[in-house]
């Protein structure tokens, strides 16, 4: 028998010996993660299905695979028909996630996939960071009707529906009525709302103790298949054309917000050729280095990144489960 077969056949038994009582969850939930730390390669969670208006429940267990991919074990210890099938039309079938007890369906995870913000995260973790922010902007405080505007008007821009047939044409491909479309907008204006309060509330702090990522840096880097040897920096600035595809970027950016290669080398000093993170060879230089200023620009910078630094310490902290079949 093979090591994941009795990893099975184990988490099987701790299956079949949960109490199947709401009463009972929580010891339940304890004795699945004792299970999982003896069995830390499997990534388990245990996945707890209320049956509405009964205080049975029921379990299932999630574990990933050795070769890839994930295993849902169900054991029931009854009729051997699965939860899943046995529940799948009664309210909480169309759950796809749980964030700090807040359930979302599958149609709610798919309205918020249309609002992405298209800042490489996953789908999944932008489904759970809209549920934090959800539940963080949710102060009961009426949205003026300004920021409705600027939010809709926004939404529209960022999708092209610059008219009203196009606009409709956009809600009626995506099932949404009238009352639908202004209810999504104005979640999307509240998390806009609550960010922009957050940021500005951890912007002067986070620029007080992170000042050197705030430094404004002039550099020029050559990007592109073949390696750039240079010498100097006016090496850098004439790069033959004869290299094909190297891009020769000249600019001011933050400290952080640099080529790796280049944060922190010292002003005039070539660097590399190195491997580009996303593929073929960097080589740079640092023209120039201006200290962090407490200015509009800069703290809006560092309200952003002390915002998602906040962002993720709250999705760190969350309690998310997601009920996959």
């Amino acid at each position: 028998m093979t090591e994941f077969a009795k990893t099975l056949e184990s988490g099987t038994d701790l299956l079949r010996s949960l109490p199947r009582r709401r009463s009972g969850v929580a010891a339940a939930r304890r004795a699945a993660d004792e299970w999982a730390a003896r069995h830390p390669r499997t990534g388990a969670q245990l996945v707890v299905d209320e049956r509405p208006g009964s205080p049975v429940v029921d379990y299932d267990l999630i574990l990933d695979h050795p070769g890839g991919g994930t295993v849902a074990l169900t054991a029931p210890p009854e009729d051997g028909v699965p939860w899943l099938i046995d529940h799948s039309t009664h309210w909480a079938a169309g759950h796809l996630v749980s964030v700090d007890g807040m359930h979302v369906s599958l149609p709610q995870a798919l309205t918020m996939l249309r609002s992405l913000s298209g800042r490489g995260a996953s789908p999944y973790q932008e489904i759970v960071d809209q549920c934090l922010l959800a539940a963080a902007g949710d102060d009961g405080e009426p949205v003026s009707a300004a920021d409705l505007q600027a939010t809709a008007d926004e939404f529209r821009r960022g999708r092209g529906l610059h008219d009203r047939a196009s606009t409709l044409g956009w809600m009626s491909a995506a099932g949404m009525s009238g009352e639908q479309f202004e209810a999504y907008v104005e979640g999307i204006a509240r998390r806009r709302r609550f960010r922009r309060d957050k940021e500005a509330e951890l912007a002067p702090g986070h620029l007080a103790a992170h000042p050197g990522d705030f430094t404004r840096v002039k550099a020029v880097w050559v990007t592109g298949g073949e390696k750039v040897t240079a010498g100097a920096v006016d090496d850098l600035l004439a790069v033959p054309a004869s290299l094909g595809d190297a891009v020769v970027t000249v600019g001011t950016r933050w400290e952080t917000d640099l080529p790796e290669a280049l944060r922190g080398a010292p002003v005039g000093q070539v660097v590399g050729p190195e491997e580009a993170p996303d593929g073929g060879y960097l080589s740079g230089a640092v023209l120039s280095r201006t200290p962090a200023v407490r200015d509009a620009e800069t703290l809006e910078a560092a309200g952003r990144a002390a915002f998602a630094d906040w962002l993720g310490e709250r999705r760190a902290a969350a309690t998310v489960e997601w009920h996959w079949s």
